[in-house]
């Protein structure tokens, strides 16, 4: 493709040079290129960088380059970005993915801030935040201009660093930050952008970063009613779950009118049109339910408690109404095609426990063993030993005299890693500025976690002060991570099922070291699992998939929440619980929580298309959804939507999607910023 020969804009002499000749140059180059669609009669382009990319995955053969540009257009400042035509980049990356990430013509009073960064190593990348919460993903400026974008946008619109992080701008920041508050959220009327004359954005735009943890419960581009507000934000990732909570409020309203809930999945064809996509046959679901099941529920509907994996999925393809009461509501399904995998068994015993470990303690049989955790789950009182196997504390060739020995040596490295923080004088943290932030913000998120929980519940609970010293030991522990919301949700079951801090601690550790990427400040670990779940429903459920394209709904962020967490707002606590020790078996998938995810779109996709739900009220009927989703249900399905997709289903998750472990950890979390640049 022929790039324009401009000035590096990475140099302050030859942007000094070129806003004294006026831009000429630039405005030439925009001359050129008037049939863009995000140029418009009478624009003006005051800024021009090429070799601006964005990161869709962590590979680098799958980074999109584009040219960013801003566009004075009458009295307001726009921001496109166009990916380029014909670059070459990996297979799993076509010209219509790559589109999904457009950003055209978002004008900047939708725009509340700019992150930047940069890093001694590395690429400078800014994050663009938008007023809702919301986020562009990171531009990276591979030759520079980071420092120049800055000063044209300062030019034309107000801009002021943030008094709480120098490396956030705020955007026409008029009002007392003190006064900006999520609060307005509780009654929103968000409208996607796509959907918006007067700035639109390309249709399935573009998958989100959160920054720092800002919430991507929405489209790439959220406009919200007048008179929202926004929020102070000592650390950009506190945003995310306060976000999210507030969308939850939103949803209780739509409780007072909605009528016949969920109506389930009409989906002829469901199996045979993903099969022929792929030119394959589901050769392997041989039994079929017969008539007498049609009016059974789900849970009822037989399969032999011997069948193996090639026959444990079952297809009923008829077109009469089924019904089945999920938790306190009635679902009805109309003309069902489903695939049923096994029905669950009942939890793993200790009696049955034992028959899995050798004289010395050993497993004897891992895969047998998650298999059955896969199928039952693992009874209550068992669950502390258990889970130190799947969260991998433990090795499954450990015996129990090395399984002590290690415990002991754990626990004397936790204390000195507790020590660390618990030394700090108070003439210490008065400049220790990062400590002092990462302690307050987890002091109020632990308070809130859980505290319906007899295990939380209570003022002065020593459980709820464990919690906060887990997290704040971990702070410390990865130290470039650090702290952000939404942790504290993924190690209170874990807290409440070891009753050990130390074991507890290095759980937690082992269970991040699969899903830190979720909290990673450029999200790249969302990403590539809101891109791998875009393209298991192309796979799985086409029409769906189709839908979701008309509505420009493909960057998938009504499913942030679930992903971020794992379901942890969706299930209460013991059906979290539940959840989480089948995905931690990996039996089937390390990515098993895609296909719950597909699950869960699917059995509800009549409902969703019959009302033409657009992004905003999918949103909320998604949210509605928290408390009222079948869970034994949904892993059989999600069973037999993974085995169905098979290989093909692999090849639509990129290499390294959380929670698989990062090919680099040293690496992972390389958040360091440089000084300041304006």
């Amino acid at each position: 493709m022929h790039e324009f020969d401009l000035h590096d804009l990475s140099d302050d002499a030859d942007y000094a040079d070129s806003m004294q000749q006026g831009s000429a140059s630039m405005t030439k180059s925009g001359n050129s290129n008037r049939n863009s669609s995000s140029e418009q009669v009478g624009a003006e382009i005051v800024y021009l960088k090429d070799n601006v990319a964005i990161h869709p995955t962590q590979h680098a053969w799958e980074r999109i380059r584009g040219r960013l540009k801003l566009i004075k257009q009458g009295g307001s400042l726009l921001m496109t970005w166009i990916p380029y035509e014909g670059q070459s980049s990996s297979a799993r990356l076509s010209e219509k993915d790559k589109s999904l990430y457009t950003i055209r013509a978002v004008p900047f009073s939708d725009i509340r801030s700019i992150r930047r960064h940069t890093p001694t190593l590395g690429w400078q990348y800014a994050i663009v935040v938008l007023s809702s919460g919301l986020a562009f993903p990171p531009l990276y400026f591979y030759n520079g201009g980071l420092k120049e974008f800055l000063a044209t946008i300062k030019q034309h619109v107000f801009l002021v660093r943030s008094a709480e992080d120098a490396n956030i701008f705020l955007v026409n920041d008029l009002q007392d930050p003190l006064q900006r508050t999520l609060s307005s959220l509780e009654l929103p009327r968000a409208v996607s952008v796509a959907n918006r004359p007067t700035s639109s954005i390309a249709p399935s735009e573009s998958s989100f970063s959160r920054t720092d943890g800002e919430a991507l419960d929405k489209n790439s581009a959220v406009i919200q009613q007048n008179g929202r507000q926004r929020q102070k934000h000592n650390d950009p990732r506190h945003l995310s779950i306060q976000v999210l909570e507030k969308f939850s409020l939103v949803t209780r309203f739509a409780r007072e009118t909605k009528s016949q809930f969920l109506r389930e999945a009409h989906g002829d064809g469901f199996i045979s049109n993903a099969m022929k996509k792929h030119d394959k046959k589901p050769n392997n679901y041989s039994s079929v339910v017969e008539s007498n099941d049609v009016h059974k529920p789900l849970e009822d509907v037989h399969v032999p408690a011997n069948s193996s994996e090639e026959s444990s999925c079952e297809i009923h393809n008829k077109n009469e109404e089924a019904a089945m009461r999920d938790e306190n509501l009635e679902y009805d399904y109309d003309k069902l095609s489903l695939v049923w995998g096994k029905p669950r068994q009942p939890p793993l015993g200790s009696k049955e426990w034992s028959t899995f470990l050798d004289s010395e303690g050993r497993v004897i049989d891992s895969q047998a063993l998650r298999k059955r955790i896969f199928y039952g789950g693992v009874e209550k009182g068992l669950r502390k030993e258990v889970w130190r196997f799947l969260l991998g504390y433990h090795s499954y060739d450990s015996t129990c005299a090395e399984r002590e020995y290690l415990a002991s040596i754990r626990k004397s490295e936790y204390e000195t890693i507790k020590n660390q923080w618990k030394s700090i004088t108070k003439e210490q943290a008065k400049r220790f500025t990062k400590f002092r932030e990462r302690k307050a913000l987890i002091e109020k998120d632990v308070v809130r976690t859980d505290r319906s929980i007899p295990f939380y519940d209570g003022d002065d609970n020593s459980n709820v002060k464990c919690l906060r010293d887990i997290l704040l030991t971990y702070s410390f522990y990865n130290f470039d991570l650090g702290y952000c919301q939404g942790m504290s949700d993924l190690l209170s079951p874990i807290l409440y099922v070891m009753g050990d801090e130390p074991q507890s601690f290095w759980c937690f550790v082992a269970l991040m070291e699969r899903l830190g990427p979720n909290f990673n400040r450029d999200q790249n670990g969302v990403h590539s699992q809101l891109f791998a779940l875009s393209k298991l429903v192309e796979l799985l459920d086409n029409p769906l998939h189709n839908y979701f394209q008309q509505k420009d709904c493909l960057n998938y962020f009504f499913c942030f929440r679930w992903v971020l967490i794992q379901f942890k707002r969706e299930f209460d606590f013991e059906k979290t619980m539940r959840l989480w020790e089948v995905l931690w078996t990996h039996y089937l998938s390390e990515h098993l929580h895609l296909y719950v995810c597909v699950a869960i779109l699917r059995r509800h996709r009549s409902k969703i298309i019959g009302e033409e739900m657009d992004f905003d009220t999918l949103l909320k009927f998604i949210n509605e959804l928290s408390g009222h989703i079948n869970l034994d249900a949904t892993l059989r399905d999600a069973e037999a939507l993974c085995i169905c997709a098979g290989e093909n289903g692999e090849a639509c998750i990129p290499p390294g999607t959380p929670p698989s472990l990062p090919f680099e950890i040293t690496s992972m979390y390389n958040q360091q910023d440089d000084d300041d640049i304006l």
